[in-house]
């Protein structure tokens, strides 16, 4: 009833690209793995721009780094206006790499010089009278417990991490220097990790590529503009939506959310002869390919169904032009399965849904579905319009049967920006250790896939605030505090939808786990929580 073949799904849903090869890959744990898998490419993959100057853009790989100006030329170092001209030390010749060798990267080996450079930055963060301190940072390094305060604790973790080469360590060292606006002590940390980075190394120095831009960005305020665009070439919409596939293929959480949300569909809809859906992201449309296949099986007959599409801009990239093109290969399928079908395209965003222009009608049993769309609607924390709650209220005016909600489980919406630095962490590199398992480090794909899928939603998250940081993921404690408000009850999902995804999980790897709690449903890669799915009436 779910699953999704890949060749309807292309024939239906994709435009025509050039396929990648398909064999099984397995880097333990896994079993039935769909691998994606090419010879390893030497060409250079460049990074997200962190500044707001001249267009230039930093290219990364595992042997050197250079700078090319917007239009793809090569220029000097000394010209490249990626990071402020002071960032520029000696250290940082055309010749370094991202990914410093076992003898470089630590700013010293020497022990006693770690004491005194942390003597000169203690100096510089509590004034000339830090010499009253009882312990010295001799008794530090014996005895790493001995540090009270927070920050102290913090800055020892870093200085291990920058002799160990743990970038966990270093990116959270750098991350508290820039909450607290500590701009010596972040660039030189930024001078360490662009030591220890690299976007096709192992999942950490992957992810901390894009954290560093993340980092960078918000000292100098150009979140907003690597969110909006990438610096370097945007890909062709035909490419991007190949990279959207991609994704969706390698890691089920998107499927999970798709076939959870379509099943209670179909259970609230299984007596209904005519249904209509509110799809508040249709993106591609490829969600409804099965549910229209589900319909078309049913005992007596199909019902007459009918998608409203609500648009974003992404997507009508992706896609290469308007909702019409959704609508057309929904209507070519619904046709092939002799399933009543109609389209009703809006383009428009959340923020400006209105009641007339949702198309309901009566005598149509109504299901709405929010899959990864809520979290782009600002709150009371941002406007005072708050349109997330705002949209939940006025859906809850249609009196829908079912309303479907599918979101990251991740708490970044209120949160401060240390507190939120660390949460982000912790989500993506769960998510990139379980992209690792199936696609090889040196894939191009790969590369793009978390550049143009991935990094700028990352990007954001950090970089950016107020309305400008459109990233605002809630766990789902919180969306069921704001459904009770709008005065939704749970819609528990059925055994069989569990089951189902249950198989789903059988191609995937064995660290995927799935658990049902209090009626919803949430997917996670070992012991962090993902993706969660739930529904409401």
């Amino acid at each position: 009833m779910y699953h999704e073949p890949l060749q309807q799904m292309e024939a239906y849903c994709l435009p025509q690209y050039q396929t990648l090869n398909h064999q099984l890959y397995d880097s333990g744990g896994g079993h039935g793995i769909t691998n994606f898998s090419n010879p390893i490419s030497s060409e250079l993959y460049c990074t997200l721009e962190s500044s707001s100057g001249t267009g230039s853009f930093t290219v990364y790989n595992s042997t050197s780094a250079v700078s090319f100006t917007a239009n793809g030329s090569p220029i000097s170092w000394q010209d490249s206006h990626s990071y402020p001209p002071y960032q520029h030390h000696n250290n940082h010749s055309p010749d370094n790499t991202y990914i410093s060798s076992m003898s470089g990267s630590c700013i010293t080996n020497d022990l006693s010089s770690i004491r005194h450079k942390l003597r000169e930055l203690e100096s510089v963060m509590l004034g000339p009278d830090s010499d009253n301190i009882d312990d010295s940072y001799d008794t530090a390094f014996n005895d790493g417990a001995n540090f009270v305060s927070s920050e102290m604790e913090i800055l020892r973790q870093t200085m291990v991490g920058i002799c160990s080469k743990n970038l966990k360590n270093v990116l959270i060292g750098c991350a508290k220097a820039v909450a607290d606006s500590d701009l010596l002590m972040a660039q030189w940390l930024m001078d360490e990790l662009r030591q220890l980075v690299a976007v096709s190394g192992e999942p950490i120095q992957r992810l901390g590529a894009y954290m560093l831009e993340g980092l960078v960005a918000r000292m100098y305020s150009s979140g907003s503009s690597i969110y909006k665009s990438l610096r370097c070439k945007e890909p062709e919409s035909a490419e991007l939506l190949s990279y959207m596939h991609i994704l969706h293929e390698v890691c089920p959480y998107f499927k999970f959310g798709y076939m959870s949300a379509n099943g209670a569909i179909a259970e609230a809809m299984k007596h209904e002869d005519r249904v209509h859906i509110i799809d508040f992201q249709i993106s591609q449309g490829c969600q409804w390919i099965t549910l229209i296949q589900a319909f078309a099986a049913r005992p007596g007959g199909p019902p007459h169904i009918r998608i409203t599409g609500i648009d974003d801009s992404t997507s009508a990239y992706a896609r290469g032009g308007g909702l019409h093109i959704v609508g057309k290969r929904l209507s070519k399928l619904a046709e092939h399965f002799k399933v009543p079908f109609e389209f009703h395209a809006a383009a428009m965003s959340g923020c400006d849904v209105q009641l007339h222009k949702l198309g309901v009608r009566p005598g149509e049993a109504l299901a709405v579905n929010f899959a990864f769309m809520l979290h782009h609607m600002p709150d009371e924390s941002v406007s005072i319009q708050n349109h997330r709650d705002m949209l939940l209220r006025l859906v809850k005016s249609l009196s829908p049967k079912v309303v479907t909600l599918v979101e990251q489980e991740s708490n970044t919406n209120t949160a401060a920006f240390f507190p939120r630095f660390l949460e982000t962490l912790d989500y993506y590199t769960a998510m990139f250790d379980s992209i690792d398992v199936t696609l090889p480090r040196e894939h191009k794909e790969r590369i793009n896939v978390e550049q143009h899928c991935l990094a700028r939603d990352l990007v954001n998250i950090i970089a950016c605030e107020g309305v400008e940081r459109v990233e605002r993921h809630e766990v789902l404690g919180k969306w069921r505090s704001r459904f009770a408000m709008a005065g939704f009850t749970p819609y528990p999902l059925s055994s069989l939808v569990n089951c189902t995804i249950k198989k789903l999980l059988d191609n995937y790897s064995d660290r995927y786990r799935l658990e049902e709690r209090d009626g919803a449903l949430y997917l996670g890669w070992m012991n962090r929580d993902l993706v969660t799915s739930s529904a409401w009436k």
